[in-house]
């Protein structure tokens, strides 16, 4: 066990020490929509959507964005040998698409954060019922505790009506699909962990646990992931902000959505 637990951690700072070489390239920039013009591989789509409420921390469908994004598809091509779609300038080919817009069926790939907050209309929950039963994958993070959860999903209740809620535990394929995670790491926002002097728990007690949570459909692909009590994004978009950040919490960030994007394209 303490082998295969060293083993582990070799792999996932063997990732942190590839990104710490190049640590501050992540830089802002404009707002991207539609679909990049160089499909060449792997696009990272982000959902854009109405707020109805609000979470400590958050700042809807923006949260994170947009170096999270960017970061993220600087280090998949870095990290593993696979194809990134670019923009016709050459930057990484990350979007931001609506639920009721017609893009939406060009991402095999959506993420979305601070889905606590979200309240998809009729023709928005229509549109990602039909994008999530011909193939498509939704992974939701940055979303904490109870009401946040609760909120969240009355919400994918209304797009998937009667699926049930699992979770994924380590010892599920996804978690070794490319790096072994042995668990699923609780990554708070930076602001967070400098504010408590190095807590990861966003709501105390009540969101102590992380989860990673999937509906799946009659064949058992996952049709949605949902990292809860957990700020993955973070660990990519702050990737530059603070040393110690990096070193604590982007490693474990990156090993995660590696493995989730790696999933989500060959399943």
């Amino acid at each position: 066990m303490r082998l295969a637990t060293a083993a582990i951690g070799i792999l996932l700072l063997s990732a942190a020490a590839v990104v710490a070489q190049q640590w501050g390239r992540g830089r802002a920039i404009a707002r991207r929509t539609g679909a990049p013009q160089e499909r060449t591989g792997f696009t990272f789509c982000r959902l854009e959507y109405t707020s109805v409420r609000r979470e400590a921390l958050g700042y809807g469908w923006s949260t994170d964005y947009p170096r999270s994004d960017q970061n993220f598809m600087i280090r998949l091509p870095e990290l593993t040998r696979a194809p990134v779609s670019k923009w016709s300038d050459g930057e990484p080919g990350h979007t931001v698409v609506r639920a009721d817009e017609p893009t939406l069926f060009e991402c095999p790939f959506l993420f979305a954060s601070d889905v606590g907050t979200v309240g998809f209309s009729d023709i928005e929950v229509v549109n990602l019922r039909s994008y999530l039963q011909k193939g498509g994958f939704l992974w939701v993070d940055d979303f904490w505790g109870d009401r946040a959860w609760s909120h969240w999903t009355e919400q994918i209740g209304r797009v998937l009506p009667g699926r049930p809620i699992v979770d994924l535990t380590p010892d599920h394929p996804l978690y070794g699909v490319y790096y072994q995670v042995h668990e699923m790491p609780q990554i708070p926002s930076i602001q967070f962990w400098y504010r408590s002097g190095g807590g990861t728990s966003e709501r105390g007690e009540e969101s102590r646990q992380p989860h990673l949570r999937a509906i799946l459909d009659d064949a058992g692909r996952i049709m949605v992931l949902m990292s809860h009590n957990s700020d993955v994004a973070d660990g990519w978009e702050r990737e530059a902000d603070d040393e110690d950040y990096f070193y604590a919490f982007s490693g474990r960030a990156y090993g995660v959505g590696i493995n989730v994007a790696i999933w989500a394209m060959s399943h």
